[in-house]
């Protein structure tokens, strides 16, 4: 069992909704349950701007302390969530609220190859960005804006995010880094991890890790077997270990979530 002092709210990424079935984290909330962890869940937009997305995710939060008398959350967000998150504290005052935050591949310095996407024509980026809206919206989101949530990932904007939302001294902030092993690693990402690769480098499928690293930055984490460790996987996407093979590195991401929440435990959050 894990002695932790604040409950856990696992802040989600673009794309996706926290449902009761095909939830976004797989197995890893029942997993942390078993040891003992109380879990909430941000349930903000899965396409939303980082300010809409930060407004709800500020009074989610005010309801949960509320509601459970919870004095503190120790998030953990995957992806754009943890600029959702870095919002909310940093510039709607959640501070009070949050002992921890950590990051999981987070865009906190923004995209080369989103910079580069962004100088196609506005009018074709823009179109997909309404279909993706309209999609978003029939998956339940209130206030879609997938154009302005992928602008923020230009490393420009990423600047500006980062020079108006300073970390709050008072919150302990860290961050960690996946990558796959090969091109081939998730062939759900295969198309845009061959682009990143072409521009950036080794990367998770969408992000490198000179992208994701934040703060207290505890490093570049590998997986045990020889596909890496992709976007999804991150996640538990596909709800099964990564590899059979022990030793070096990781083979279930589960895991990795159990050793971030006991060393949090041990640091007193």
């Amino acid at each position: 069992m894990i002695d932790l002092k604040y409950p856990v709210l696992l802040v989600h990424g673009m794309g996706f909704r926290d449902r009761k079935h095909l939830g976004y984290w797989g197995r890893i909330p029942r997993v942390l349950e078993e040891l003992g962890v109380k879990i909430y869940y941000g349930g903000q937009d899965s396409s939303g701007s980082i300010e809409g997305n930060g407004e709800f995710l500020a009074d989610r939060i005010r309801k949960l302390c509320a509601e459970h008398n919870i004095e503190k959350f120790n998030v953990i967000a995957h992806s754009k969530g943890g600029l959702d998150i870095r919002y909310a504290i940093s510039s709607l005052g959640m501070g009070p609220h949050i002992a921890s935050v950590t990051t999981i591949n987070t865009p906190h310095n923004g995209s080369y190859t989103v910079d580069k996407l962004l100088k196609f024509p506005a009018c074709i980026v823009r179109f997909g960005c309404v279909f993706a809206d309209w999609w978003f919206r029939l998956l339940g989101d209130k206030n879609p804006r997938t154009y302005a949530a992928i602008r923020s990932f230009r490393t420009y904007d990423s600047q500006e995010f980062n020079r108006m939302n300073p970390d709050d001294p008072s919150v302990y902030y860290q961050s960690y880094a996946f990558t796959c092993k090969r091109v081939t690693g998730d062939m759900l990402l295969f198309i845009s991890n061959i682009v990143v690769r072409a521009i950036e480098g080794e990367n998770d499928g969408l992000l490198t890790p000179r992208a994701v690293k934040w703060a207290n930055f505890r490093g570049h984490l590998r997986s045990a077997g020889n596909r890496g460790i992709s976007h999804c996987d991150e996640v538990d996407m596909r709800r099964r270990p990564l590899s059979k093979k022990k030793g070096d590195g990781i083979s279930d991401i589960t895991d990795f979530y159990c050793d971030v929440v006991k060393e949090l435990a041990q640091m007193g959050y």
